[in-house]
């Protein structure tokens, strides 16, 4: 055995060099958990090969849920919703089928695009934020921008002369979603540098964009037909339309709590 090799001793407490070892390996749910594990595997009569595979899968589940924690910070969403939260029910014209299919996130290895089109109100953003959150949890990179607020940081990286660096931390993404388009029309410059953006990730990775206009109605937003045109054309290429049109589920629930309110105060 050479000098730099550790000798196994018994001289010491085996929990003391156990615990040592495993933090010198990085193994912190092990360190955590196997005392834990191994009284349970005793009481149960479970062998050591089993005892060792619960053990390490007990490392790896803690590992990937970091790294899902870690992709979800890094995506920056505005908040956290799934769709196990979204109200199916107040919009039968959705296609459930269709949302659940691409909750599996297979879309982002064919690059393919959602846009999900509706009134306000009626959960085109819980539903870009649930399909974001889903394909975290597959492995999947994920950005998460406001419309208005991306043109915005796109024309002032350009001024501050850090443009391409911007461009390619957007492209890098293997999902981007691109929130609330067409709430607010756009500045001929702020048009051509999110058109950009789209023709950058064209057929590289896939997109989501939640509007409240119908296509037809873009151009309002573009100011130009052309470009207007030539994004579409690169959007929809591949891509799954979620029609949400329908009632504002927010002026709805809002509607309710002031009934349950007004009901509540009559019969105090």
């Amino acid at each position: 055995m050479s000098d730099t090799t550790p000798a196994l001793t018994t001289d010491h407490d085996p929990k003391v060099l156990l615990s040592a070892h495993l933090k010198a390996l990085k193994l912190p749910t092990m360190l955590r958990e196997y005392d834990k594990i191994a009284r349970t595997c005793a009481a149960e009569g479970v062998d050591y090969p089993r005892f060792l595979l619960r053990l390490v899968e007990a490392e790896i589940i803690e590992r990937e849920r970091k790294m899902v924690d870690r992709r979800i910070k890094a995506a920056k969403f505005p908040t956290v919703k799934s769709l196990d939260s979204f109200d199916f029910a107040a919009f039968p014209d959705l296609n459930k089928a269709l949302v659940m299919e691409l909750a599996r996130s297979e879309y982002v290895e064919r690059r393919e695009n959602i846009v999900a089109v509706g009134n306000s109100g009626t959960g085109k953003s819980h539903i870009g934020l649930g399909l974001g959150l889903a394909a975290c949890q597959k492995g999947v990179s994920v950005g998460f921008v406001n419309a208005a607020a991306i043109v915005h940081e796109l024309i002032e990286a350009r001024d501050e002369k850090r443009l391409l660096r911007l461009q390619r931390q957007l492209a890098a993404y293997k999902l981007l979603i691109i929130d609330e388009l067409g709430f607010v029309p756009l500045s001929q410059t702020g048009a051509e540098l999110l058109f950009e953006v789209f023709s950058q990730r064209y057929e590289r990775g896939s997109t989501i964009v939640t509007s409240n206009l119908p296509f037809d109605e873009w151009t309002s937003v573009f100011g130009s037909e052309r470009l207007t045109g030539a994004l579409l054309d690169r959007l929809t290429h591949h891509v799954h339309i979620l029609e949400m049109n329908g009632e504002s589920y927010r002026l709805n629930q809002s509607k309710r709590r002031a009934r349950k309110a007004k009901t509540a105060a009559a019969e105090d």
